[in-house]
């Protein structure tokens, strides 16, 4: 059996559910024991990560700039992955993942597979997706200790009960820092994050306008969905960067996306690929979208959308 980390994220001061699929891959089914791990201070609900599958919790410390610099962090890791005598450590495809992964791979000089959306232990290989979605690779880890970040909600979380313990483990660190955050600003606080939502709907160019977001908006609250974007419509001004999905923006996984007036270009189908199921709403029959959707919908979104919204609030009426 292998001793498998899980690097835990957290917001809000809450773990983030997208941890639950990566616990679940590092389980294997059972067949490993699985420490999950939390750099500074733990969220009050922390046991959950015992519901599934990790058999101990681990907060790892080491002074007060810990949570403020990722080459300590990367640094930390180290440490726990030699006192916990770990065999691999995984941890979300995020933004912040893939930053202290790729510090925490080059001071071990270890290979790091990223953005994997599945797992072998058995074999020690990961699969990911290439060439913008067109086809997927399977990776051989040649290095001792196996690294690897898995998409976000790209394999689904599996409930697995452990008699979890909690313990801090207190590193002490000699290497100088190099890279301290001093503040993040983070807008719209208040709405779903794309990663972690379990349903998207995305506009396309077609939506033509800012204002125009706020039909999705309403839509997407009634089910407590995030709000995509595409490059197009970002690159005319309709929506921020941060609402982007695609090769050039996010990478999401959701049980369900929704995408109204998108072509479905290969630039933006490598950032959804791995959804569970995809709908497409577009007035053009010939649109490659509906080549690659589970449903299609032809139709204008400005008709479409209302009336899902409409029967929304039926429903939740």
């Amino acid at each position: 059996m292998a001793r498998i980390g899980v690097l835990i994220e957290t917001g809000a001061g809450s773990v983030k559910k997208s941890n639950f699929g990566v616990i679940t891959a590092a389980r294997d089914a059972g067949k490993n024991d699985v420490v999950a791990l939390l750099i500074g201070e733990k969220p009050s609900d922390a046991a959950v990560l015992g519901g599934y599958g990790a058999s101990k919790i681990v907060v790892i410390t080491a002074g007060d700039d810990l949570e403020k610099s990722p080459d300590r962090q990367a640094q930390a890791l180290t440490k726990a992955i030699e006192q916990l005598k770990l065999d691999g450590l995984l941890g979300l495809a995020s933004t912040r993942g893939r930053d202290i992964f790729a510090r925490l791979a080059a001071i071990l000089d270890q290979s790091l597979v990223s953005d994997a959306v599945g797992i072998d232990f058995d074999a020690r290989t990961a699969r990911k997706s290439h060439f913008s979605g067109k086809t997927f690779a399977t990776i051989a880890f040649n290095s001792d200790t196996i690294l690897c970040t898995i998409r976000p909600n790209a394999i689904e979380a599996a409930e697995a009960s452990a008699d979890s313990t909690e313990e801090t483990l207190a590193v002490t660190l000699d290497v100088p820092v190099q890279l301290t955050v001093i503040e993040e600003k983070k807008g719209d606080a208040d709405k779903v994050d794309l990663t972690e939502a379990d349903t998207i709907i995305t506009g396309g160019r077609p939506i033509g306008s800012a204002e125009n977001y706020q039909m999705l908006e309403e839509c997407a609250q009634l089910m407590g969905a995030a709000v995509g974007a595409s490059r197009a419509a970002v690159d005319a001004g309709y929506a921020s960067h941060g609402m982007q999905v695609g090769q050039t923006g996010k990478t999401v996984s959701p049980r369900l996306y929704i995408g109204c007036g998108l072509s479905g270009s290969v630039q933006h189908f490598a950032g959804m690929k791995t959804s569970k199921v995809i709908v497409a709403v577009n007035t053009d029959k010939d649109a490659p979208i509906f080549q690659k959707c589970d449903y299609g919908i032809i139709g204008d979104m400005f008709e479409v959308v209302p009336l899902l919204t409409e029967v929304l609030k039926e429903q939740s009426a």
